[in-house]
């Protein structure tokens, strides 16, 4: 059942969804060559229950950790470990918030240095594809819309789409109805309405679309081993449009980038705190 949200309890995951993404800002000045993703874990806990937050990750399914880090070729729901990051990785981290009892759930796939163009390439076609994705996120649209848009794009350089990992709708529950896919057909799949919220996640793979499970039982990787992207957002429908809750602004900050990707999916100026 899809649980629609009023304009107060956006409000309130708002706040859940900025806490993660100032949580992800806080990792951008801190991830780089010879810090582990371990250490990332202990420093995102620490910052997220300093303000005011619940790590939504941490023991939710058995999940022994606050951040979901994924390094190269692993997809998602990478464990943090003592390896130390190196030049030319890249790491997808993954975060979850719980706070005013509702979550906050978004991803960002960073650069350690230098990388390779073709996988420079990558991570900037699957964030375009979030976007595009998001686009189609409005009243009257259906599931199949976002999920054929992300697909369409991405698949048009080659790249292999995810099938098993969706994103999800948002809540009370870190997963709630309906899945979002990022392939499908248009006009199929629930239809869009005035208060939902979901989180949109587009996994993309520089090769083949296969994926296997490591040992661990969390850890997904590529079958063919080669790098793979992960972007997420969080994005309630307001006036029958999609507007972003969550903000990669503290990122950019971080790094040093300046952006307006996110202006078109926002009513009013963000103002960082």
């Amino acid at each position: 059942m899809i649980i629609p949200k009023t304009r107060e309890q956006i409000e309130l995951m708002r706040q859940s969804a900025l806490l993660v993404s100032k949580t992800l800002g806080m990792i951008a000045s801190e991830i780089k060559p010879g810090v582990t993703t371990l250490q990332l874990d202990k420093m995102a806990e620490a910052f997220i229950r300093d303000n005011g937050g619940i790590p939504g990750f941490l023991g939710l399914y058995g999940c022994p950790s606050t951040l979901l880090t994924s390094v190269n070729e692993e997809v998602v729901h990478g464990l943090p470990t003592n390896r130390p990051i190196e030049e030319g990785d890249i790491v997808s981290v993954d975060c979850g918030v719980l706070m005013n009892e509702y979550y906050g759930d978004h991803a960002y796939t960073f650069e350690i240095g230098e990388v390779a163009p073709a996988t420079k390439k990558l991570l900037e076609v699957t964030k375009e594809s979030l976007y595009i994705g998001i686009r189609e996120f409005r009243a009257g649209n259906r599931v199949g819309d976002v999920a054929n848009a992300i697909q369409t794009y991405t698949e048009s350089f080659g790249y292999g789409v995810v099938r098993e990992l969706v994103g999800h709708g948002l809540g009370k529950k870190m997963h709630e109805e309906p899945e979002m896919p990022n392939y499908g057909k248009r006009g199929k799949g629930k239809m869009f309405s005035e208060g939902m919220v979901v989180a949109i996640e587009p996994m993309i793979n520089l090769g083949v679309r296969n994926i296997k499970t490591l040992k661990d039982g969390w850890t997904i990787v590529t079958a063919d081993k080669k790098p793979s992207a992960h972007f997420e957002h969080d994005v309630a429908i307001i006036d029958g449009k999609p507007e972003l809750l969550s903000t990669y602004a503290y990122i950019y900050k971080a790094l040093g980038i300046e952006s307006d990707e996110e202006q078109e999916f926002r009513r009013e100026a963000l103002v960082l705190s």
